[in-house]
């Protein structure tokens, strides 16, 4: 790969494909937003849609890309570039050779396709080495409808022997717990994930409940209160999983809940300094000061498919 080549990433969702086109210095150069298309064929003709139209804004043309990423839910294998069993995106348990068929679209440029998690991952590591520079190590933890976090260890994305790390979420924490749906008990994701939040405060619809219990706190509501203090405390506990199992440098908040920005991280922080507290163990390891939000500027998920585009572009590059 040329280093003065330019590379598209695509976050696809079950609403939205975010797409951003990186810069030779790692620099966000466009960036463009359009709603998905679902099943086989949408997904393929949308994602080509917005590799194009991110390009056009930046005023370059197709053949001035030298490689694609793209960041999707569901089981991905990253070596087929395949994806299923994303029902957001109307995929069943047939593999879409996502790779393969976006790169015959796109005319043969090189793509790469990851889990929509670990390029969120790979995105916040991108933009803390762009800000601070060095190896970055970090957890990005996604409060969304569920819980995991993306790992970049050592500056390496670490996806594990069976593609499971950082599913912290089906960590059970209460033997007793309600039945969590991945057959266990008192997982963690049904206490810190934005579906506990709703659990929590139910909210009529259209109302996010994440912004309406913290405002309900704020306005000092004794129940709300309650309520926010116990939701911090599970996402604390993520925090300390993440730690104590891989000691990363940082903890990234993200996903959905995470657009609350400070009060979160604020309510977050005192739990693990009130936590931190009674342990002279866990306070040696400055819980508190090694959790921070995600960059709200740009999109992470399609930042780090960028990135994920620098890589099979230099792959491609390689002679065979």
């Amino acid at each position: 790969m040329n280093p003065a080549d330019l590379t598209v990433g695509l976050d696809i969702g079950g609403t939205k494909t975010l797409a951003v086109l990186l810069g030779p210095d790692g620099s966000v150069l466009a960036q463009t937003r359009i709603p998905t298309r679902t099943g086989p064929r949408g997904i393929v003709d949308g994602a080509a849609s917005a590799v194009r139209g991110v390009a056009r804004q930046a005023g370059v043309g197709l053949e001035q890309v030298a490689g694609v990423g793209a960041g999707v839910p569901g089981l991905v294998d990253p070596d087929a570039g395949t994806v299923r069993h994303a029902v957001n995106l109307g995929l069943d348990g047939d593999p879409l050779e996502l790779a393969a068929e976006l790169a015959a679209v796109l005319g043969g440029v090189p793509v790469g396709v990851e889990n929509d998690l670990n390029v969120a991952a790979l995105g916040a590591a991108h933009l803390a080495r762009q800000e601070a520079g060095g190896v970055v190590d970090l957890a990005f933890l996604a409060l969304g409808t569920g819980l995991a976090a993306g790992l970049v260890l050592d500056g390496r994305l670490r996806r594990g022997a069976r593609h499971a790390a950082g599913e912290i979420g089906h960590v059970p924490v209460d033997p007793a717990g309600a039945p969590c749906a991945c057959g266990q008990r008192g997982c963690l994701e049904l206490y810190a994930s934005g579906s506990a939040v709703h659990a929590l405060w139910p909210t009529p619809d259209g109302v996010p409940a994440p912004v309406a219990l913290f405002e309900a706190a704020a306005a000092g509501d004794p129940a709300a209160v309650v309520a926010r203090s116990r939701y911090a405390s599970a996402v604390a506990a993520a925090v300390r999983i993440l730690v104590l199992t891989v000691d990363v440098r940082e903890v990234v908040l993200g996903g959905g809940v995470a657009h609350l920005g400070e009060p979160l991280l604020d309510a977050v922080r005192d739990a693990l300094a009130a936590e931190s507290a009674t342990s002279p163990f866990l306070t040696s390891l400055h819980l508190a000061e090694r959790v921070r939000l995600a960059p709200g500027r740009v999109p992470v998920g399609a930042v780090g498919a960028a990135v994920l585009g620098r890589e099979v572009a230099a792959t491609a590059d390689q002679p065979r």
